[in-house]
């Protein structure tokens, strides 16, 4: 099979677009055609429920199979759904006798606004593609495998979701890959740079923003950030090849350094590369070494004059994490003897590192320059609100106010409750008194936390129009105990509250 990837072409490209729309070729539209059950076996490289779906002559149902299935399609059949001759002119399709088939992965892909954009992917690479990545020295497309460049996935909508979107002047996408945070990027930033160790994958990141109708990205090839020299930028993102493993087979997902060395170099050079009160964001595996605590261990790598946000939300043991990554380069697929040379190679150097355990999350820097930066590093397994990018800047917000004020200063400070916050109250059946109060969030991280009854009663008077200490004033007089007492011992709980959402700070 061809190697060769489809022209750049704006003229063939937007003439493509349009047929994809003309045919509703889209988020949408697949949903649409397919159902919930197949759309949702796509997700997990389910191709039947699909074919079964798509056994008519539509334009849609030839879309997806040439570009999502990956099923050869007769020449008439692509001519009434697409500019045939263009696609094949500009390296799209190729022909096979009276068929087509396609050369790269096209998936639709719905934008935070509802805009219909479409991921390029190499063949088999999507989530959603014809059966996933598979074994052996090349990929569908005859690529060689460490080389591949892969679609949409988990990782990617996360990191999506997670990151902050007001306006900027500037931003960079760090491993750009098939492109996916650049496209979200060119949305709110003026001028976008994307960098890949992987010439492949700039080129398929070019793609992808052309199928998409964005603006074109400043493309540097290069590694972590050699490529931008001594350019600064208001944000930073990066899904980057954070998996830790012995040696570095496969560039979409191994970063060919160390343990998690990459991931604490991104972290520790990114405060160089960002502006003031600029943020860097990022995807990471970390090691969890013997005898020392992952919270002070990421701490450390925080570099001098950022605020820093590190969200732990999945731990595997080290058997798990090898399992997961053998059977992600197919080497489950291989001989006994070969696979558990292989799994060994991964023990051995967990067991060199004191490794016991690998944790996964997000990690946000912030480069405030404040002289007591605010590193918060926490684990949070449970469910989040997406987009959590609102979220992730008012946590920052938060950290600000609290920096600014000090006791004094937050009897003084008036709050509001975060919307959608509920009470529950936890006892035995008929008792007078709950046992515990718990105040829980419907947004955001979805947080939930014990008070006592003085919190509860306080949060739930919160409504921006008396200052806190009022508001502890009245509640002393109401259960009969030394307001100046209260004054004294509620800060701390108050700050809680604001430190994780529940209350808001109102404008002074």
């Amino acid at each position: 099979m061809s190697t060769l990837l489809p022209a750049a072409d704006r003229a063939r490209t937007s003439r493509l677009r349009d047929a994809l729309l003309a045919a509703a070729f889209t988020a949408d539209g697949l949903l649409d055609l397919l159902g919930a059950p197949a759309y949702a076996a796509l997700a997990r490289s389910e191709t039947v429920p699909a074919l079964r779906a798509t056994r008519g002559d539509s334009p849609l149902e030839t879309l997806v199979r040439l570009f999502l299935l990956q099923r050869p399609a007769p020449y008439a059949r692509a001519a009434a759904a697409l500019p045939v001759d263009d696609c094949l002119a500009g390296g799209w399709l190729v022909r096979d006798g009276d068929s087509v088939r396609a050369t790269v992965d096209v998936r639709p892909y719905g934008g935070p606004e509802g805009e219909d954009w479409w991921i390029v992917s190499d063949l088999g690479c999507a989530v959603g593609g014809a059966g996933g990545i598979a074994g052996g020295g090349t990929g569908p497309s005859g690529v060689d495998r460490s080389q591949l460049v892969l679609g949409v996935g988990g990782a990617s909508t996360t990191l999506a979701g997670l990151t902050v979107r007001t306006p900027v002047a500037s931003a960079l996408d760090l491993g750009t890959g098939s492109g996916i945070q650049a496209l979200h990027a060119s949305r709110h930033a003026t001028r976008v740079t994307a960098t890949d160790l992987n010439p492949r994958a700039l080129h398929i990141t070019r793609l992808t923003l052309e199928l998409s109708g964005a603006a074109e990205a400043d493309l540097r090839e290069g590694s972590l950030f050699e490529p931008v020299a001594q350019d600064t930028f208001d944000l930073i993102v990066s899904n980057p090849p954070f998996v830790i493993s012995p040696g570095a087979r496969l560039t979409y997902r191994d970063g060919g350094m160390g343990g998690d060395d990459l991931c604490r170099t991104l972290v520790q050079q990114s405060a160089d590369r960002l502006n003031d009160g600029g943020y860097c964001q990022l995807l990471a595996n970390w090691q969890h070494v013997e005898g020392e605590d992952w919270r002070e261990r990421l701490s450390s790598w925080v570099p001098r004059g950022c605020d820093a946000w590190i969200v732990q939300r999945e731990v595997q043991d080290v058997a798990q994490y090898a399992e997961l990554w053998l059977r992600d380069a197919g080497d489950h697929r291989a001989g006994p003897e070969e696979y558990a040379a292989r799994y060994d190679a991964w023990l051995d150097e967990f067991e060199a590192r004191k490794t016991k355990g690998i944790g996964f999350g997000w990690i946000t820097l912030r480069k405030s320059g404040a002289d007591r930066p605010s590193v918060v590093a926490e684990e949070w397994p449970h469910p989040v609100e997406q987009p959590l990018g609102p979220a992730v800047s008012a946590h920052f917000d938060r950290q600000d106010f609290l920096r600014r004020h000090d006791d004094a200063g937050l009897l003084a400070a008036r709050f509001a409750l975060a919307g959608e916050v509920v009470q529950e109250q936890v006892g035995l059946p008929g008792a007078e008194d709950p046992e515990h109060v718990v105040l829980r969030q419907n947004r955001g991280m979805r947080r939930a936390t014990k008070v006592d009854t003085v919190g509860a009663g306080f949060a739930g008077v919160c409504d921006g129009s008396l200052s806190a200490g009022r508001i502890l004033d009245a509640i002393a007089q109401l259960i009969g105990e030394d307001p100046v007492l209260l004054r004294d011992r509620t800060p701390e709980s108050i700050r809680m509250l604001v430190e994780q959402g529940f209350l808001t700070p109102v404008a002074e």
